[in-house]
């Protein structure tokens, strides 16, 4: 007879592996469109993979061990579990403080890419085929289109939208090299030349495939995003070590039901006294 808290686990462990098969399923979606995904679909291509595999493993541990009555296979799962909580844990804590840095979120402040701590630079920016596939990403997201609204009380005069940390950064040159706007992604030199050599001035381009993607206040901007979503992701792993930990105590305890259903059950009769 199966216990309710070995149904429970398993219904736990049906809606993850359904979760699962949907991130292998992606995954499989992308690699099957080989040369027409696009750059940011191809970055989500390996993660979506190796976590759908890691939870169909998972899950299928589960179901196994509490539908089937596996003690081994429970115990296996619960360690796995455990695992998996203490990892989330740490990575929580780490997103939380490892990221933590007082930065101003004004839409004309360009970021500079030593705000940052030394091991994000190096991950996300030092890691030129990292930055490559980045910038790839962000050109074919189209994050520079669209900037600008028609003011209807100032003649038609373009004024921007409210751009978000990343599209500050890479869509327009610094305020500081003193460029003259004719559009939102055309902008005009001044012609002493940009106002600081070597410089962001210098990188700015106006081809739509250029603009500022190389600049140091774009990769700071995208640094400056990065941390912000890290932070978020947080909220999202907090509840799945809430969901974890439910699933680690509710499969204890049917481990603990299918080891006592799998004891010999011990009578304890008095002999018969005979009678004079």
């Amino acid at each position: 007879m199966v216990h309710r808290s070995n149904a429970v686990v398993g219904v736990f462990n049906v809606l993850t592996l359904l979760l699962g098969l949907a991130a292998v399923g992606g995954s499989i979606y992308i690699i099957i469109l080989g040369g027409h995904a696009s750059d940011c679909q191809k970055l989500l291509r390996n993660p979506l993979l190796i976590g759908g595999v890691l939870l169909v493993l998972v899950s299928t541990l589960g179901i196994v061990g509490s539908l089937g009555r596996v003690n081994v296979v429970m115990s296996i799962f619960l360690l796995v579990t455990f695992l998996l909580i203490v990892i989330l844990i740490f990575w929580t804590v780490f997103a939380l403080f490892g990221t933590h840095t007082k930065l101003g979120q004004r839409i004309w402040q360009h970021y500079k890419v030593t705000d940052f701590k030394h091991w994000l630079q190096r991950y996300v920016i030092d890691d030129y085929q990292h930055w490559k596939a980045i910038k790839s990403c962000l050109i074919d997201a189209h994050v520079c289109r669209n900037l600008a609204v028609d003011d209807d009380q100032n003649d038609g005069y373009l004024i921007f939208r409210r751009l978000s940390i990343t599209q500050s950064g890479c869509c327009k040159p610094p305020l500081y090299c003193g460029f003259r706007m004719e559009n939102v992604t055309f902008w005009v030199e001044p012609t002493t030349g940009p106002v600081e050599k070597e410089s962001d001035c210098e990188i700015w381009n106006n081809r739509q495939d250029k603009l500022c993607y190389d600049c140091n206040s774009c990769k700071g901007g995208v640094l400056a995003d990065t941390k912000l979503h890290w932070r978020r992701i947080t909220i999202w792993t907090t509840l799945v070590i809430i969901y974890l930990t439910i699933s680690y105590v509710l499969s204890c305890y049917a481990l603990w039901n299918n080891r006592s259903d799998s004891r010999p059950s011990k009578h304890h009769t008095q002999p018969a006294l005979n009678n004079p």
